[in-house]
């Protein structure tokens, strides 16, 4: 996954409609064992962010992308409010499993989202592959979440993602528990600060 999050986040083609099937088709078949994947522990980053990397924008909604059976969901939906937050994941296995009561949940490729520019204030990706693209056209704020660190089978440095994203942003990282995360925010010009 490290080689495909790399070419997904920095080369052009690097996802292809028939690299989205095999993905979709794995997290398909992992779904029914997903919940094992969730701990206390693994939640101390994004929650770290959340509360430490706004001011968020809550006028529009959230975007939680590659939500899978909705294991942040929850923690998501305490900062941005019932209501407020929109679940996508490109697993349809991974959103039969979610909380239908949380937020909505939709069925989607994030290479290509159904939603129109600056739709939302906020998204959050925790473990998910960065297509930066669309990212920079659907919100104005990214949460960028590695729950275990550098070990995340699908990681990439805050830096990396500052690279990766189109114009300039400009942001916040730290470490929290086991994970690593970092909030950017559109800007006049890059600087990532520690």
């Amino acid at each position: 996954m490290r080689k495909v999050t790399q070419q997904v986040a920095f080369e052009p083609g690097g996802w292809t409609p028939e690299r989205a099937e095999r993905v979709a088709m794995l997290f398909d078949g992992l779904a029914p064992e997903w919940h094992t994947r969730g701990s206390p522990e693994r939640t101390d980053a994004l929650v770290d962010a959340l509360a430490r990397g706004g001011p968020f924008d809550k006028r529009r909604p959230c975007l939680e992308l590659g939500s899978g059976i909705g294991l942040f969901t929850d923690r998501i939906v305490d900062r941005f409010g019932r209501g407020h937050v929109v679940a996508v994941d490109l697993s349809y296995e991974m959103l039969t499993r979610a909380p239908a009561d949380l937020a909505p949940r939709a069925q989607a490729d994030a290479a290509r989202l159904p939603f129109r520019d600056a739709t939302f204030g906020t998204a959050v990706l925790v473990n998910m592959l960065l297509f930066p693209r669309e990212m920079a056209r659907v919100a104005t704020t990214l949460v960028w979440v590695n729950t275990v660190g550098d070990a995340t089978p699908i990681h990439l440095s805050a830096e990396e993602v500052e690279t990766a994203l189109p114009g300039a942003w400009e942001g916040v990282q730290a470490e929290a528990g086991w994970g690593t995360w970092a909030v950017l925010r559109k800007s006049a010009g890059p600087n990532l600060r520690v």
